[in-house]
């Protein structure tokens, strides 16, 4: 026998499995028992052995595999397996055969059983309420690399094969997969539902949902039937979202040359789900919070989240599912094109949402990650499955959507547009690697487009070009940009644009040297100004680096933003660069405030909303650097922000656009934190007549997360009446956005003792488990109180949450913000001996965090024009 065990575990510890044999098709039958909180299935998969092997390798995870229903059979043969074994920790299921399998095609059944588990991953359970009586659904969640947890299967992207599915069910429920129905047979209170056969896709994509919903429909013009599917009594909520997917996919059939590939699509809401959506192909999963919108209940940042999720994962249905990804190295691919392609879609439908001076938002954070040395290329080596889950974040999903932004803008729209349609006809129902899309884009625009992404997708972080004017010339020099301030190696290939004191006046060319120079003689006379025109880099902030400019050419832009000469994307910029640049100590922070004075009379929602964020980062970094500085920094804040929040008042008005709803509660939210009376006072009486009538309309959706921000402000342990309040709206509400936003508001309260006691309720069973990272970021005063609750509770989350993203969320959002060395040391000493593959990378990624903060910290201490900065600021009439 030692001999047969060595056989079968040459398999182990590999990346991929072995490629001797091919799953062309799948019959899946799957029998969820919702009560008991298990399954029963069994598979027949048509396989082609490629090569000589007594052996078929597949994954399998989680699930107790009967070894006597396993049997291959192929041309009027039938082979006995000798072994089954099943790997837990490769996640393999290894079938040993007496002898070679017949080359070409031949049939594997088995059959099997599983847990409906309530990990939100695999084939799960989710909770609900029907007539006051709680109840199980059970729901798919596959991607990244979990169908094994729900049948045994060639789990990979690049195993593409047709899958028909059946399912038997209690006969009251709705069972939905892939694919539409073809009949359903009735047997009592059991029925067995029957399912058109699938194209060919990935396991990934697969999907099913078995559970008690109402639906909203309607069809496209080309006879697409559309469904929106939620929980019973919520149907009118689905229909933005329903009518948001009908005029998408007329958009990406046009844009994509190519129509959407499934005969139906359904949508629908999950009460307890991990991530925001899924794009399970023709059957996308979403949170509650991502595809239902309340007309009375709904703030307008929920509104613009449904409309840019839905068109997210719209886009999915060509750019993943029809052309996928070769491997989990090309993650980005999928991730990045869909971020960016949901802008044009949403800019479409919504115009007047200016929806791409906001995707400056998905840019910064991917600046802000990939300014970390612990950062990683867009394009990542992928040795095991437990490493996928780290890569969903703002690399592969924000600096991808940037970077392809970037190259539409440098090959410009149409030859963009031409080169992505000829990669989707070419790769439909395929496989793609990277190359292939730069491949295809640069057949379409003769431009060295291999070259180019090459150094933005394989190489880790990103450049800050620094500008100098020296006798009419401009001098640019590369590096690449980390907060620690230090600069690290790497040389990019980047496309600069500038412009010289108008939008009319433009120059661009390839920056392809650690430095160059440029000649901008004609640029200064034409400009035509007295004295010397502005000079701004990187225009509309389409390049994915940082520009640091010397002394002259800063204040030249400090002047042209007081003097309304810049556009919005460019303003947001050069605020986002000063700050960023800051933090690295590169400059001082009495300069980064005098560039925010700069802004007093800004009109626009998203350089509003950037100033708003860099106020508050720098009212936390004062507060841990200078205490005594905080009453006057927060002083100079609320002066900035009076005039916009007088503007808007506390009222909506009628008609007002998307963007000032939106504004309204940021700025009030901000002034709240920075303890404005006025706010304060006012948002307490508006909460007191809340309370006495929840229709009153003192509190429309927009207001609430401000106003109960300013409640918390006031709560301590022996003044608790607002967090009492809070949480009875909590458990009175039935929506999800309402829910989130009181767990977010919460987390703000300064008194640690009453934090100590909303974390212990953020785990109690009043909270699904996929919510809790909305009430992780606690207050200054509170962070250690949240560590010490961390450590205390780490077991438990381990247990509940197991390996994925939302664990790594706890990491993050407590350690990050601390800004001591000490800190620092204390985090790596607690998880040096609880390291987990799965939290490598964000602990590093904290950790650093909290030294570039303390960095910070000593910079500005020794920022000695600080203080009479401060002063003067604070004290300055405007």
């Amino acid at each position: 026998m030692a001999e047969q065990n060595q056989n079968c575990s040459q398999f182990r510890g590999q990346p991929r499995l072995p490629k001797f044999a091919i799953p062309k098709r799948y019959d899946l039958k799957l029998k969820p028992d919702l009560a008991a909180c298990k399954f029963a299935g069994a598979v027949q998969v048509s396989v082609d052995v490629v090569s000589d092997t007594k052996f078929l390798v597949l994954n399998a995870a989680e699930l107790s595999v009967s070894a006597n229903s396993v049997t291959f059979a192929s041309a009027n043969k039938v082979l006995e397996h000798v072994k089954v074994d099943l790997f837990e920790e490769d996640e393999i299921l290894v079938l040993e055969f007496k002898e070679s399998l017949p080359i070409g095609v031949g049939v594997l059944s088995l059959e099997f059983e599983g847990t409906l588990n309530d990990r939100m991953k695999g084939f799960y359970r989710s909770t609900y309420e029907h007539n006051g009586e709680k109840k199980n659904m059970a729901v798919t969640q596959f991607e990244p690399a979990d169908a094994r947890r729900c049948f045994p299967c060639w789990d990979e992207p690049a195993c593409k094969a047709t899958f028909k599915i059946t399912l038997e069910v209690p006969s009251d429920l709705v069972a939905l997969s892939n694919m539409p129905i073809t009949e359903e047979k009735q047997n009592e209170n059991l029925k067995t539902v029957y399912y058109q056969e699938s194209p060919i896709m990935s396991t990934y994509l697969v999907a099913v949902v078995v559970g008690l919903f109402d639906y909203v429909e309607a069809n496209t013009p080309d006879g697409i039937n559309v469904k929106v599917y939620c929980q019973v009594g919520k149907t009118s909520q689905g229909k933005f979202a329903l009518d948001v997917a009908v005029q998408t996919l007329g958009l990406y059939k046009q844009y994509f040359a190519v129509p959407y590939s499934l005969p139906k699509l359904d949508m629908i809401a999950i009460p307890d789900f991990a991530a925001g959506a899924m794009e399970n192909y023709g059957l996308v999963t979403y949170r509650e919070t991502a595809l239902l919108y309340d007309e009375k209940h709904s703030a307008a940042a929920n509104k613009q989240r449904v409309a840019t999720v839905v068109a997210h994962e719209l886009a999915h249905q060509w750019f993943g599912n029809l052309v996928t990804m070769e491997w989990w190295t090309h993650l980005w691919l999928n991730e990045g094109f869909a971020t960016w392609v949901s802008y044009l879609a949403a800019d479409s439908l919504f115009p007047e949402w200016k929806i791409w001076t906001q995707f400056l938002d998905e840019c910064t954070e991917g600046l802000r990650l990939d300014g970390l040395a612990e950062s990683h290329p867009i394009e990542v080596e992928i040795n095991h499955a437990s490493e996928i889950d780290e890569i969903f974040d703002a690399i592969s999903y924000r600096k991808g959507a940037s970077v392809i932004r970037m190259l539409q803008t440098y090959l410009g729209p149409e030859r963009f547009q031409r080169g992505l349609a000829s990669y989707v006809k070419r790769y439909a129902c395929s496989n793609a690697k990277t190359e292939d899309l730069w491949s295809a884009l640069e057949e379409e625009s003769g431009e060295p487009v291999n070259k180019l992404m090459n150094s933005w997708t394989k190489q880790v972080g990103y450049p800050v070009i620094s500008v100098k004017l020296k006798d009419q010339s401009l001098e640019f020099d590369q590096s690449r940009f980390l907060f620690t301030g230090s600069h690290g190696d790497g040389e990019w290939v980047v496309p600069i644009t500038l412009c010289c004191g108008s939008y009319d006046a433009r120059k661009n060319f390839l920056l392809q040297a650690k430095s160059e120079t440029l000649d901008v003689k004609d640029f200064l006379s034409a400009s035509g100004s007295s004295g010397r025109p502005w000079i701004k880099v990187n225009v509309e902030q389409t390049g994915f680096y940082r520009v640091k400019y010397d002394e002259d050419l800063s204040s030249g832009l400090r002047n042209a933003i007081e003097r309304k000469n810049l556009s919005t994307c460019d303003r947001n910029g050069i605020l986002d660069d000063y700050y960023s640049l800051s933090m690295s100590c590169e400059q001082s922070m009495t300069s980064l405030l005098a560039l925010m004075s700069a802004y007093r009379e800004e009109p626009e929602y998203i350089v509003l909303s950037n100033l708003i964020s860099v106020a508050s980062k720098v009212a936390k970094i004062v507060a841990d650097s200078s205490p005594e500085l905080v009453g006057d920094v927060k002083l100079f804040f609320i002066n900035l922000f009076q005039n916009s929040a007088e503007r808007l008042g506390w009222d909506p008005k009628p008609l007002e656009s998307h963007l000032d709803s939106m504004l309204r509660g940021e700025l009030l939210v901000a002034l709240a934190l920075f303890g404005h009376k006025a706010t304060l006072d006012e948002a307490n009486k508006r909460f007191r007549i809340f309370l006495e009538d929840r229709n009153s309309p003192v509190l429309p959706p927009d207001l609430r997360r401000a106003v109960y921000v300013a409640v918390m402000q006031g709560v301590n342990k022996s003044n608790r009446s607002g967090y009492e309040s809070l949480l009875k709206i909590y458990r009175e509400t039935d929506l999800s956005q309402e829910k989130t936003r009181i767990l977010g508001s919460l987390g703000t309260c300064r008194d640690p003792e009453i934090i100590q006691e909303f974390l212990d309720f953020l785990l109690s069973s009043e909270v699904r488990s996929q919510d809790v990272v909305f009430g992780l970021s606690v207050s200054s005063e509170s962070r250690e109180i949240a560590w010490n609750w961390l450590k205390a509770k780490w077991d438990h989350l381990t247990k509940t949450y197991g390996a994925g993203f939302l664990i790594t969320r706890f990491i993050s959002a407590i350690v990050s913000p601390f800004s001591s060395y000490e800190k620092a040391a204390e985090a790596q000493e607690f998880f040096s001996s609880r390291m987990k593959p799965y939290i490598a990378r964000t602990l590093k990624q904290s950790i650093e965090r909290v030294h570039i903060n303390a960095t910070w910290v000593k910079s500005i201490r020794n920022d000695k024009n600080l203080p009479h900065a401060v002063k003067e600021l604070a004290y300055r009439k405007y």
